[in-house]
């Protein structure tokens, strides 16, 4: 599949299966573009009289071009891929990643928060010490050969249950060697509680932390309020800075939510660049239709072209170099993700499992406290394993909108909390967050030329 746009001044040419990305001139564009659907007479004599200055020798030039690429397998190459997908899922029986939900808590009260300020629709809790060993030993025993296994410690705020999170990295070091596996550690938090013991530990034990802001001290607090209804802003964003200062190079995420109330959301994303943080993620809001804060069909066309606006803003700052990072712009064309990531998806329910404070499994943190998804819990493993089936069976070409689709290999099926939370079934399509998605891979792409044309 071949999908083609013009973005920033550059004509682009995606050739799904294969991965390639072509950048060519208005002629060749056009001509890719009627390939399969004329003959070669009909092309040349339609290019020729488009452009004056092009003969139809020229055009059969560029053909014999285009045939070889497709010779090669670089344009318009078939998609092997599709039972690849479902056999990498119904053979995979390891578990590599845990979301470990050590406070069902929370001392922030955001309106927007899809974890109900952090009580998943029950009660209030901390997780044990016990449970979460339980839960380490769980990972351990269901992750086979794996070496490496990622473990993230959420919430609420899992800086409310501190002293737990310490003494099970403690317990996580201690086991590593014995059973020939390295824990990779993620702590995600609001920043509220952050002092000096905690940068210290986060910047030893953690791979990566994402901290959590909206962006300009209005936008954020607007939403990011305590329970005495006062913003966070002044609060944190002195706590990240000297965080983020003291982590040295070691990984790190600024990470905020956009919604209807504010679409311009670049300039928040700008706004945490200008404050000195190089490492961004602005994910957009998913709520019911109706809510105040929902994105509207309305707000569509502004969103996407804020993606272009950013991307570009983004080239530019990298040719001044004070350039930054954008996650949903990360984009290696080289050398990954490999092609079982990209077909398979993010493993939530099979690779990946969120874990609540009582030791229950559920699919993902997205899902935790929705009984239908419960899955069983540490104790006993996986107990209903026709749930688990429900996710094993979603990857990038389950739904007949993503066969179809030529970002499918990019996006792997997209996210099926998402398209539960849209259509009430982790098989439906999300399709306004498709749209985003798309706009997304078009912009980083476009960024992955421009760079390499400023070289």
């Amino acid at each position: 599949m071949v999908h083609q746009y013009k973005l920033n001044g550059y004509n682009i040419v995606m050739d799904t299966a294969s991965g390639s990305i072509h950048l060519v001139d208005d002629v060749a564009y056009d001509i890719i573009e009627m390939f399969k659907e004329a003959d070669a007479e009909e092309i040349a004599t339609r290019i020729s009289a488009k452009y004056l200055d092009v003969t139809k020798e020229d055009v059969f030039e560029c053909l014999e071009d285009i045939r070889s690429l497709e010779k090669d397998n670089k344009l318009f190459s078939s998609d092997p891929y599709e039972q690849l997908a479902y056999n990498y899922k119904n053979n995979s029986n390891v578990i590599k990643a845990l979301c470990l939900h050590v406070a069902h808590s929370c001392n922030l009260n955001c309106s927007y928060c899809f974890a109900s300020q952090g009580k998943y629709q029950g009660e209030r809790a901390l997780m044990s010490f016990e449970v979460g060993k339980r839960a380490f030993d769980f990972l351990v025993e269901n992750s086979g050969s794996r070496v490496n296994l990622e473990v993230d410690f959420f919430g609420g705020e899992p800086l409310m249950n501190f002293d737990t999170v310490k003494k099970l990295v403690e317990y996580a070091r201690s086991i590593e060697k014995k059973h020939n596996k390295n824990f990779r550690f993620t702590l995600t938090t609001n920043g509220m509680l952050i002092d000096d013991d905690v940068i210290e530990f986060a910047n030893k034990e953690m791979s990566n932390v994402v901290l959590s802001l909206d962006g300009r001290k209005e936008i954020n607090d607007h939403f990011r309020k305590d329970y005495n209804g006062n913003g966070s802003y002044d609060k944190i964003v002195p706590k990240f800075k000297k965080l983020v200062e003291a982590r040295g190079h070691k990984d790190y995420y600024i990470r905020g939510t956009f919604t209807h109330n504010n679409i311009d959301f670049t300039n928040d994303i700008f706004h945490m660049a200008d404050l000195g943080f190089s490492e961004l993620s602005m994910e957009p809001v998913v709520c019911p239709e109706g809510d105040p804060y929902a994105l509207t069909k309305e707000d569509l066309p502004k969103i996407l072209q804020q993606y272009e606006i950013l991307a570009k803003e983004m080239i530019k700052r990298k040719k001044n170099g004070n350039g930054f990072t954008f996650y949903h712009y990360m984009l290696d064309l080289k050398n990954g993700p490999c092609i079982y990531k990209r077909i398979t998806g993010c493993g939530s329910g099979t690779e990946y499992m969120a874990v609540t404070p009582w030791g229950e499994l559920y699919p993902c943190h997205q899902f935790v406290g929705d009984e239908k998804y419960s899955l069983g819990d540490i104790w006993q493993g996986v107990t209903k394993p026709d749930v688990q089936d429900k996710f094993r069976s979603q990857n990038a070409y389950a739904r007949k909108e993503c066969k179809d689709c030529w970002a499918k290999l990019y996006c792997s099926g997209g996210c099926a909390a998402n398209a539960y939370h849209a259509t009430g079934d982790v098989s439906g399509i999300y399709e306004y967050g498709c749209q985003l998605f798309k706009k997304r891979i078009e912009c980083a792409v476009m960024m992955q030329v421009a760079l390499q044309t400023l070289n």
